[in-house]
């Protein structure tokens, strides 16, 4: 793959339709999803072990690559000309979040109960 596809393949990860979906009708409501759309990019090189024609064995070279991270922020919903915000709610990341809490609250009372008993 060359530079020009993978640019290609860039420009078609980020644009705006992969931020907002297509709008979904029914009923007379319609609903418009979003996410969140982040991505990364590397590219390469190559060089020349002091062949003044470019060729030989002592050439080499290196690709890059892009890569696309997508995750859903909820959806507009728009009824009677009214817009309205439903955002979408990451459970998985609540409950990390909260098991995180507990841990560090742990190691807390731990370091409080030791920090107590070296004092008596």
């Amino acid at each position: 793959m060359n530079v020009a596809e993978i640019l290609d393949k860039v420009r078609d990860a980020t644009t705006v339709r992969r931020a907002y979906g297509d709008p979904i009708v029914c009923d007379g409501v319609t609903v418009i999803p979003a996410a969140r759309v982040g991505g990364g990019g590397g590219g390469g090189g190559g060089h020349l072990d002091g062949h003044p024609d470019g060729e030989g064995a002592g050439s080499e070279g290196s690709g890059g690559g892009f890569g696309v991270g997508i995750t859903p922020t909820g959806v507009f919903v728009i009824k009677d000309g009214t817009v309205r915000w439903h955002p979408a709610i990451d459970y998985n990341r609540i409950i990390l979040g909260g098991q995180v809490i507990a841990v560090v609250a742990l190691l807390t009372i731990g370091a409080i109960a030791r920090h107590r008993a070296r004092k008596s």
